[in-house]
């Protein structure tokens, strides 16, 4: 028997890039690779890149330092959002061998031959107007949930934002093919998908290489309803402007959908948002919220924001953190500002020191924990429907209610990627709520 080929992944960034890490996994396991874990000795390790943040480039160093530890002899290839856009700089990294970019990560293992170790990262990487045909992708067998990509790309201009860059132009997926790929998931016992994409309201445009859009997200949304053997759906991230009120107003009624909204903003100033050219303004934002509240009180809103943007003064700050303080909604994702290259913002002046965009940042962190805190707190008495996770903490296994509201109960393994009707009775030391069942398996 011959010694078959071990690889291994490591994913940075987003769930789109969970999602697509599988599918080029599956492709290896296609050509007769092992999949092993990225902790384990291999013969060759592929980390997918993300260019959102800094540290994403520093941790890129990290791990193909971990990799090289494990096996100085190992093949290290680098794909995804980071490859396309700074190609030679990874490929400058010591221990890479290989660069992909937007288009050539699918096709990784034809780039592979015997996996010898180059002098110097062979760099593979397209125009990024090239970047215009769709890869459908999903994650299986990594979690309970599946990411299921739907859309790629994006064609905002926000000015501080790489994305188009490095994924291309707005581009979706066949409505047949998603439909087909739920259905795939739903046949693995997997109970929950969460939809993912660069901007996935978009969804539609480029469903035939034109810019036509035959379908639109409400359609999407539509449709995925009616597919057998799935007990949930989530909708990932959604611009406030794509987020139309008929698709929250369908959310409400659906069969699958789940009540949890993440929705960025970015900033609660709209002087700040011109500059960051979002399409929306503050007022559109307070409109969905409102309708989502209306139709779904116990829902879960969950904000994007950057602190520290160029020409941020104390009072637009204040703006935002008053304007999210008031606002009826449950968590945030805070992010301080970082300047990225061949973006407009980073030639803007005003720049904001980083330590006062560091103590922004944790000001709307504190925010955010008492938002936390308050949601927990109103569904406190409720009844909901938890999904348990896979994963041993300390003796308890935690799970995600319909809502997201993360639970715990003492750890069995036999709960695990199945339903229960619970009822929430308090919060815990460490911010979970604990629960009593209702009824076992749902």
């Amino acid at each position: 028997m011959e010694n078959r080929k071990k690889v291994a992944f490591y994913t940075l960034g987003c769930k789109l890039n969970f999602s697509e890490t599988s599918t080029i996994a599956r492709n290896f396991q296609d050509e007769g690779f092992d999949r092993v874990d990225f902790e384990e000795v291999a013969d060759m390790y592929v980390i997918n890149t993300c260019s959102v943040t800094e540290n994403a480039d520093k941790q890129f160093k990290q791990i193909v330092k971990k990799a090289m530890k494990l096996n100085d002899k190992a093949f290290v290839a680098a794909v995804g959002c980071y490859a396309q856009l700074k190609p030679e700089e990874l490929a400058a990294v010591d221990g890479v061998d290989l660069v992909l970019g937007a288009t050539e990560k699918f096709k990784i293992t034809d780039y592979i031959n015997d996996l010898s170790k180059n002098d110097m990262g062979e760099v593979h990487s397209c125009e990024i107007e090239e970047a215009d045909f769709y890869v459908g992708s999903y994650s299986i067998g990594d979690r309970t949930r599946a990411f299921l990509k739907v859309q790629d790309g994006c064609d905002y201009k926000c000015t501080y934002c790489t994305i188009p860059l490095a994924r291309g132009i707005s581009r979706s997926d066949a409505l047949e093919n998603v439909l087909k790929n739920a259905y795939e998931i739903s046949q693995q016992g997997i109970k929950e998908i969460v939809l993912t994409g660069v901007n996935i309201g978009d969804y539609g445009k480029g469903e035939f290489g034109n810019k036509k859009h035959e379908h639109t997200f409400l359609d999407l949304v539509k449709a995925l309803d009616e597919v057998e053997g799935i007990e949930r759906l989530r909708i990932s991230s959604i611009e406030p402007n794509l987020l139309k009120n008929e698709t929250i107003d369908f959310v409400s009624k659906s069969r699958t959908f789940v009540p949890h909204f993440h929705i960025p903003l970015q900033s609660g100033s709209n002087e700040i948002l011109g500059k960051m050219k979002r399409r929306y303004q503050r007022e559109v934002y307070v409109d969905r919220v409102e309708n989502i509240r209306k139709v779904m009180p116990h829902a879960c809103i969950g904000v994007d924001v950057i602190v520290g943007f160029p020409g941020e003064t104390d009072e637009h700050f204040l703006e935002t953190y008053n304007f999210l303080n008031e606002l009826d909604i449950s968590y945030l994702h805070v992010f301080t500002y970082s300047e990225r290259d061949n973006t407009e913002a980073a030639a803007m002046e005003n720049v904001v020191p980083m330590n006062v965009r560091y103590k922004r940042s944790k000001i709307l962190r504190g925010l955010s924990v008492k938002k936390r805190r308050a949601f927990y707190e109103s569904q406190i008495g409720t009844n909901r429907t938890v999904l348990f996770e896979g994963e041993n903490k300390e003796g308890y296994i935690h799970g995600f209610t319909e809502n997201y509201v993360k639970v715990k109960t003492p750890w069995n393994p036999e709960l695990v990627n199945t339903l229960h009707e619970i009822n929430l009775t308090r919060i815990d030391e460490d911010g979970s709520v604990r629960m009593e069942f209702l009824a076992i398996n749902v």
